[in-house]
């Protein structure tokens, strides 16, 4: 099992597994086929509010990882967590972000919440 984070526009890879898009949005400029996404859990991702207050550099990475975890626990999410969870402890998954940074990202997040 292993958990791993990707670029969505980077090209599908056999050793991805189940591929998790992790952003709300869909990703600019890329069409569905191409992304072979398997899972698209939108509740999982940061609210909009949360998103928009870490992207205006209000606050730092560990902030932002804090507020989101906390995000995480309500039960919609916590649900999809789970899930995903449950995915990585079947065989591989790949969490897909269009974050330029993913490891200063939530997609960060969710996989060290993964892992642990």
């Amino acid at each position: 099992m292993s958990v791993r984070i990707r670029r969505v526009y980077e090209a599908p890879e056999p050793e991805d597994g189940v591929r998790v898009l992790v952003d709300r949005l869909w990703p600019r400029g890329l069409a569905k086929d191409a992304a072979r996404v398997d899972e698209w859990p939108k509740a999982l991702t940061p609210s909009t509010e949360l998103r928009r207050w870490y992207h205006a550099g209000e606050g730092s990475f560990e902030e932002f990882a804090g507020r989101y975890e906390a995000e995480l626990a309500a039960p919609e999410a916590a649900e999809l967590l789970d899930h995903v969870r449950e995915l990585a402890s079947k065989g591989d998954v790949t969490l897909l972000t269009s974050s330029k940074s993913p490891e200063q990202s939530h997609a960060a997040v969710l996989a060290r919440l993964l892992r642990a």
